[in-house]
């Protein structure tokens, strides 16, 4: 677990901008249950490919794009464990992955941006990427 101090601008970069945490395992539930429309979800990390690629990639889509999911919420890896296994259950089948981005249609996953997709990559290509997937369930 990392300290709160070390994560709260980390937290910041994606609340600032409108995302909601999810910190417990029945926030989680509670958001998906009998959820309609779409849901961004950014599983948050303290890696180098979340800071420099992930988080600003997702910023400037949400920014930017003409179609925007209706809610945007993030969990912590690392820090809010059981919002984070909760989440990624409804990630399956893919394997756990931090960070990763997950966009959900009324409950239901129906894309999936894994870390080794954000890894080598930099944040226009990630936004970029998002732009085109809000066009698409949005």
């Amino acid at each position: 677990m990392y300290p709160e101090e070390i994560v709260a601008p980390m937290r910041a970069d994606l609340t600032e901008v409108g995302f909601e945490e999810l910190k417990t395992e029945s926030a989680v539930d509670q958001h998906f249950t009998d959820h309609k429309g779409t849901t961004l979800m950014v599983i948050n990390s303290v890696c180098g490919c979340a800071a420099g690629a992930a988080r600003p990639g997702v910023k400037w889509a949400v920014q930017t794009s003409d179609k925007k999911p209706d809610t945007l919420t993030t969990v912590f890896a690392g820090v809010d464990a059981e919002a984070v296994n909760k989440a990624r259950e409804y990630t399956l089948p893919y394997p756990p992955s931090s960070p990763s981005i997950a966009l959900f249609k009324d409950g239901d996953l129906v894309h999936f941006i894994e870390r080794h997709h954000i890894e080598g990559r930099n944040a226009e290509m990630i936004g970029q990427h998002l732009v085109e997937v809000f066009k698409e369930y949005c």
